[in-house]
């Protein structure tokens, strides 16, 4: 059963060689792709040639995905997707020279899910694919350092103030105003409220007059003052003591020279001191 199994695999091996030959015979020779894009004349050749290198790449990027791969192997892979890209750029630029469509505004852009770029160039430079990302030396080509904000000025940071940055306008609108007030009397009957429980004797002798002075908003002296007669008469018993003093310091003056006179001692009154 083994030795029939493997005769009819190469029967069907055979048959499909036949098969292909059959085909390449009626089909022509198979047209091989110009080294340079240059060198091809026809726009729908060159579209094709295109599309083989696009077909190309695909497959590529679809096998060095596998993180298995060896090292080389995914490196040799990431080089012949950089070169495929290149040369698809240069048949894209040949399109267009033909007459073609612009493939390189319309087509496909390559992002960083995608590939990596580090070298920028024309035809998207060196990119770095799949596995070929996690390489040793290609991870460190990629770590950004942290943009260091500059630090303003004074000037800088003082350009856009004014005078409401400051409150200078606050109370035009009177709505500052009459906050002030209900939070004024909040904080009054809060207060009260406060001072009720602390001290609950004192309280309750004068809670009208308290409220009411509180409802107000006047205030309570806690000394008696004086009444405009006390503070007149005041002030007059101020200037007698005054003149009183001053005579008796007239008088006594007198009385020294008289004395100084009659002992035959003469007493020199001190020149007042000048400054």
């Amino acid at each position: 059963a083994c030795g029939m199994a493997r005769n009819t695999e190469k029967a069907q091996h055979t048959l499909n060689r036949y098969v292909q030959g059959q085909r390449e015979e009626l089909q022509g020779p198979r047209a091989t792709r110009p080294y340079l894009a240059s060198e091809c004349e026809s726009l729908s050749d060159a579209e094709k040639w295109r599309m083989e290198i696009v077909r190309e790449v695909g497959k590529k990027v679809s096998m060095i995905q596998n993180e298995g791969l060896a090292e080389h192997k995914i490196r040799d892979l990431n080089d012949g997707i950089n070169k495929s890209l290149r040369e698809k750029f240069h048949w894209e630029k040949r399109i267009k020279e033909l007459g073609g469509p612009d493939h390189m505004k319309t087509g496909p852009k390559l992002d960083d899910d995608t590939s990596l770029e580090v070298v920028p160039g024309k035809g998207g430079g060196y990119r770095y694919f799949g596995a070929a990302k996690n390489l040793p030396g290609v991870r460190e080509l990629f770590i950004k350092a942290p943009a260091v904000r500059p630090k303003r000025t004074r000037a800088q940071i003082t350009k856009g103030l004014d005078a409401d940055y400051y409150g200078y306008r606050d109370d035009d609108d009177g709505v500052l105003a009459e906050l002030e007030v209900q939070t004024e009397q909040r904080l009054r009957k809060e207060a009260l409220r406060r001072w009720r429980q602390e001290n609950p004797e004192a309280a309750s002798g004068g809670d009208a007059d308290f409220d009411g002075l509180a409802a107000e908003g006047g205030f309570r002296a806690h000394v008696s003052l004086p009444s405009d007669k006390e503070i007149e008469k005041a002030i007059l018993q101020r200037r007698k003591q005054e003149l009183l003093a001053k005579y008796l310091s007239s008088e006594a003056e007198d009385l020294r020279q008289m004395s100084s006179a009659n002992t035959g001692v003469r007493t020199c009154r001190p020149a007042p001191f000048k400054t």
